[in-house]
C-alpha cells in the first residue's frame, strides 16, 4: 500500500474521532503499559444496588410465601357463585354445578363468564335441570312446585310465583341442560329450538324484566363456552401429536444446533461474500428498477392507458405514464443514496466483515461459550415459571372466603387436613393486628394474617416488576460473562497461545464474585422503564372506548418515547457490561466510558451495527428455513426412503410449528453468542486503535486482515 493510500486511511480513522471529541465524546484513550487484557485485581461495584437486589429478592420470597399460605391454585379451576362460594367445596358440598338464572345476560360478556362476570344470579346446583319450564305457566295457580332453581335459603311461602321471579329469588325459566366445565348449559336442548322466540308449551319464554327469550340470545350466550369446548379438542388433538412425535421432533432440533454450529464456522468465508452480493443486489436492483420504469415512461408517455383497479368498493384510476415515472424517480432516489453510501462507507464495511469473521474465530477458539446460553435461558425459563406460579396463588387469594365446614372458615377456601395443617403453619398467624382502629397499617396486617383485602394487585404488580427485573439480570450476567471470555481472546496477542485458561469460567467468576450489583443496577434501570410501559399499554387499553385525540396522540408519544428508551438502555447496557467485564469499574463509569467511545466512533458503530443484524437475520433465516422445510418433508410423508417412519397425526403442522418455533430459538442463542463476540471485539478493536500505535513498545492486539484493511501493521512482533 503506499504512502497516499495509507494517508487517506489514517485520515478516514481519526475523522469520527475527532469530530465526536469536539461534540462531547471525550478524549481518545491513553496507552497504559500495565494493560493486557481484562483486569484481574478488581474490587467489588455498586454494593449498594446488589444489597437493594437481595432485598426485593427476600420480598419475593415473602410475597411467594404469602401466596402460597392463602391461595390455593385448584380453586381457580371450580365455578364459584354470586355469595362467593365455591360449587363442590365446604358448605356447597355435594352442589358442584353452577346454575344461571338468565343465561341470555352472559351473552354479552364473553369470556368474563368464566371469572364470574354474568350479571345474573349464579347458584351450585346438585344437578342440572333435566326438563324446561316458564314461569308464566304458574302464574294462574301460583304452583311453586316447579320453582327448582331459588337463591339458598329463599322462603317460597312469603311471596307469589310472580314475586319471587320479579325479586329474583328463583329463576324465571329453565331448560333441559347438561353440565360443561362445572356449569349447566342447554347445548343438546339449543339444538331443538327453532329460530325466533322460545316457546315452553304454549308459553313464550321470557325473563324475570318481561323480555322474550330468543334461541339466538341463548346461542350467543353459549358461543363462548362452545369457544371453549372447541379449543379443548383442539389441544387434545395437538397434545396427542406432540406425543406422538415428541422424538422426531428432539432430533430434528437436534440438526438445527448443528446446523448452527456448522453456520458459525462457515461464517469466516461467507460473511464477506453475503455482504457485498446483498449490497450490490440492492444497488443493481434499484438501478434496474429505475431504468426499466424510465423506459415504460418513455413508451406511454404519449399515451392514455391507465390502470384501474377496485379497492374494497371504490374504483381506482391512475395513468401508466405517472405511474412508471414516479416509480422510477424513487427508484432512482434510493438506488442514489445507497450508491453514495457505498461509496464513503466501502471501508467501514470492510472492518465490520473483518470483524465478523474474527468473532467466528473467537467463537471456534472457546467452544464452550456455544454452550453457555443453555444456563441463562434455563434461569430465565425458571424466573418466568417461578413468577407464573407466584401469580396463580395470588390470584387464588381472597377466593371461596365464604367456605365453611363445621363452621369454620379457612382463608384460603380449601376443606381438607392438609388444608388445616397448613394453615396452622402460617407465620403470619402471629401478627398482632389491631382490628379495633381502621389504619393503613392494621388493614395491610389483618390482609397478612388473614388474606382478606385488596392489596393482592399490588403485590402482583410487584411480582410482575420482580419478573422484568430478574430477567434482565439473567440476560445480563449472560453477557458480561462472555464480554470477558472474548476480551481475554482478544486482547491475547499471540492467539490461541496466549489465551488464558478457562476464559468463559474466570468471567464468570469474576461477574458472580465481583459485579452482581452492576448487572442489578443495568437490569433494574430496563425493569422500570418495562414496568411503565405496561402501565401505559393497561392505560391505553382503558382509553380505547374514549374520543379524545388529545389523550390519544400523548399517550402514542409516551409508548413511543418508552420504547425508544428502552431500546437505548439496552444498547447502552450491552457496551457498558463489556466494558466492566474488562476493567472493572462500575455501572456508571463504564456506562460513560462506554458512551464516549462509542461517541468518538459514531459512523463505524451504526455501520458495524447494521452489517452484524444483517448478518444474523440472514443466519436465522436460513437455519430456521433449512430445519423448517426438513420438518415439512418429512411429515408431509416426502421423504420416500423415510416414510415407513412417517407417523399418523391429526395435524401434521403441529410438530412443524414446534421445531420452526424451537429452531429459532436455539438459533437465537447461538447467534447471541456470535453478536456478543462482534460487539466485545470491536470495542476493544476502538481501544486497541487508541491505546497503541503498532510500535515495538505500544504494538496493536488485532489481527492481520484489519491491520491491512486500515493500513497498519506492528514493526516487530507475529500476530495471527
Amino acid at each position: 500500500m503506499g504512502k497516499k493510500d495509507k494517508r487517506v486511511n489514517d485520515i478516514e480513522l481519526n475523522e469520527d474521532a475527532k469530530g465526536a471529541t469536539k461534540g462531547g465524546g471525550g478524549k481518545p484513550l491513553k496507552y497504559d503499559p500495565t494493560f493486557n487484557g481484562p483486569i484481574k485485581n478488581r474490587s467489588c461495584t455498586d454494593v449498594i444496588c446488589c444489597i437493594v437486589f437481595i432485598v426485593f429478592i427476600l420480598g419475593l420470597a415473602v410475597v411467594a410465601y404469602f401466596g402460597y399460605a392463602y391461595g390455593d391454585p385448584k380453586l381457580l379451576l371450580y365455578p364459584q357463585d354470586s355469595d362467593g362460594n365455591l360449587c363442590g367445596y365446604g358448605n356447597m358440598r355435594g352442589k358442584d354445578k353452577l346454575y344461571f338464572f338468565d343465561l341470555v345476560k352472559c351473552g354479552r360478556m364473553g369470556p368474563g363468564v368464566f371469572v364470574n362476570g354474568c350479571p345474573t344470579p349464579q347458584i351450585c346446583v346438585t344437578d342440572c335441570p333435566s326438563t324446561n319450564y316458564a314461569y308464566f305457566e304458574n302464574l294462574i295457580d301460583n304452583d311453586k312446585s316447579k320453582l327448582l332453581y331459588c337463591k339458598y335459603d329463599t322462603d317460597k311461602s312469603a311471596k307469589s310465583v310472580k314475586d319471587l321471579v320479579v325479586d329474583e329469588d328463583c329463576s324465571a325459566y329453565y331448560l333441559k341442560s347438561k353440565s360443561v366445565i362445572n356449569r349447566c348449559l342447554p347445548i343438546e336442548e339449543l339444538l331443538n329450538l327453532a329460530d325466533g322466540v322460545v316457546k315452553v308449551g304454549n308459553n313464550t319464554l321470557q325473563d324475570a324484566e318481561n323480555n322474550n327469550v330468543t334461541s339466538t340470545e341463548i346461542k350467543e350466550a353459549l358461543n363462548v363456552f362452545n369457544q371453549f369446548l372447541e379449543a379443548k379438542e383442539y389441544a387434545e388433538k395437538a397434545i396427542s401429536d406432540i406425543t406422538s412425535t415428541w422424538y422426531i421432533i428432539v432430533a430434528l432440533l437436534f440438526l438445527g444446533m448443528v446446523i448452527c454450529f456448522i453456520w458459525i464456522v462457515l461464517m469466516r468465508w461467507l460473511a464477506g461474500f453475503m455482504v457485498w452480493l446483498t449490497i450490490l443486489s440492492f444497488v443493481c436492483l434499484f438501478a434496474g428498477a429505475c431504468g426499466v420504469c424510465i423506459w415504460q415512461y418513455l413508451i406511454y408517455r404519449d399515451k392514455d392507458d391507465q390502470f384501474a383497479f377496485t379497492l374494497a368498493t371504490i374504483q381506482l384510476t391512475f395513468s401508466k405514464a405517472d405511474f412508471f415515472l414516479g416509480t422510477g424517480i424513487t427508484a432512482g432516489i434510493i438506488f442514489a443514496i445507497v450508491f453514495l453510501i457505498l461509496l464513503f462507507l466501502c471501508q467501514r464495511i470492510r472492518i465490520a466483515i473483518s470483524l465478523i469473521k474474527e468473532g467466528s474465530k473467537a467463537v471456534g477458539t472457546m467452544m464452550f461459550t456455544l454452550v453457555w446460553p443453555i444456563f441463562p435461558f434455563v434461569l430465565q425459563l425458571l424466573v418466568v415459571a417461578f413468577w407464573g406460579t407466584i401469580a396463580v396463588y395470588l390470584q387464588s387469594v381472597g377466593r371461596g372466603q365464604n367456605l365453611a365446614d363445621n363452621n369454620v372458615t379457612y382463608p384460603n377456601g380449601s376443606i381438607n387436613e392438609a388444608a388445616v395443617q397448613k394453615q396452622s403453619e402460617n407465620l403470619f398467624q402471629s401478627l398482632p393486628c389491631d382490628n379495633s382502629t381502621n389504619s393503613t397499617g392494621n388493614s395491610v396486617c389483618g390482609y397478612l394474617k388473614y388474606g382478606q383485602g385488596d392489596y393482592t394487585v399490588y403485590l402482583q404488580i410487584y411480582n410482575l416488576f420482580m419478573l422484568f427485573w430478574l430477567v434482565n439480570f439473567v440476560v445480563a450476567l449472560g453477557q458480561m460473562t462472555l464480554a470477558g471470555a472474548f476480551a481475554s481472546y482478544y486482547w491475547a496477542f499471540n492467539k490461541p497461545s496466549d489465551i488464558p485458561s478457562f476464559p468463559l469460567l474466570s468471567s464468570f467468576y469474576r461477574c458472580f464474585r465481583y459485579h452482581l450489583g452492576t448487572l442489578a443496577f443495568g437490569s433494574l434501570l430496563i425493569a422500570i422503564v418495562q414496568l411503565i410501559r405496561v402501565f401505559l399499554e393497561y392505560v391505553d387499553h382503558k382509553l380505547k372506548g374514549t374520543e379524545n385525540p388529545v389523550a390519544k396522540f400523548l399517550m402514542k408519544c409516551l409508548k413511543c418515547c418508552f420504547w425508544c428508551l428502552e431500546k437505548f438502555l439496552k444498547f447502552l447496557n450491552k457496551n457498558a457490561y463489556i466494558m466492566t467485564a474488562i476493567y472493572g469499574k462500575n455501572f456508571c463509569i463504564s456506562a460513560k466510558n462506554a458512551f464516549s467511545l462509542i461517541l468518538r466512533n459514531i459512523v463505524r458503530v451504526v455501520v458495524i451495527d447494521k452489517v452484524t443484524d444483517f448478518l444474523l437475520f440472514i443466519s436465522k433465516l436460513v437455519v430456521v428455513g433449512l430445519t423448517g422445510v426438513a420438518a415439512f418433508f418429512f411429515f408431509d410423508g416426502r421423504i420416500t426412503f423415510l416414510t415407513q417412519y412417517t407417523p399418523t397425526l391429526n395435524f401434521y403442522f403441529v410438530p412443524i410449528i414446534i421445531v420452526v418455533l424451537g429452531t429459532y430459538i436455539i438459533a437465537s442463542c447461538f447467534f447471541s453468542v456470535y453478536n456478543m463476540a462482534v460487539d466485545t471485539l470491536f470495542l476493544c478493536f476502538l481501544e486497541d486503535l487508541e491505546r497503541n500505535d503498532g510500535s515495538t513498545e505500544k504494538p496493536y492486539y488485532m489481527s492481520k486482515d484489519l491491520m491491512k484493511i486500515i493500513g497498519k501493521k506492528n514493526v516487530v512482533g507475529d500476530k495471527n
